[in-house]
């Protein structure tokens, strides 16, 4: 069976960048949490797409990618303006006894374990 390259869908403020109100957007730096650069670009390197999402208003999309390449944090896809409550992800399974998606939630501002390095 031929191994097909994972997805990861991943927040930004308060996952990658240490949380941060809108309206601080534009006079701050962020600052990226723990682990972050190097799990993510680990993840890139081994083909993993990367759909970063986020509440950020569209009007700071230019903003958010220009934080994004000042920190060095490669991805695919952005995603811009979804819900702030909880979010779900919903994915059919090829197989029944093959799970296919998976949630890790982490703590705002803590940043990344060293074992979400390997996700595949």
């Amino acid at each position: 069976m031929i191994e097909k390259n994972p997805t990861v869908f991943c927040d930004i403020d308060g996952t990658i960048f240490k949380y941060r109100k809108f309206e601080s957007y534009e006079t701050t730096t962020p600052e990226v949490l723990p682990n972050v650069v190097e799990t993510i670009t680990t993840w890139n390197s081994e083909g993993v797409y990367i759909v970063l999402t986020t509440a950020r208003p569209e009007y700071l999309r230019e903003l958010t990618i220009k934080e994004l390449k000042n920190a060095n944090i490669p991805f695919n896809q952005l995603i811009m303006g979804i819900g702030r409550g909880n979010r779900y992800l919903i994915n059919d399974n090829e197989n029944p006894s093959v799970n296919r998606s998976f949630a890790i939630s982490v703590n705002r501002d803590i940043g990344f374990t060293k074992e979400m390095n390997n996700i595949k």
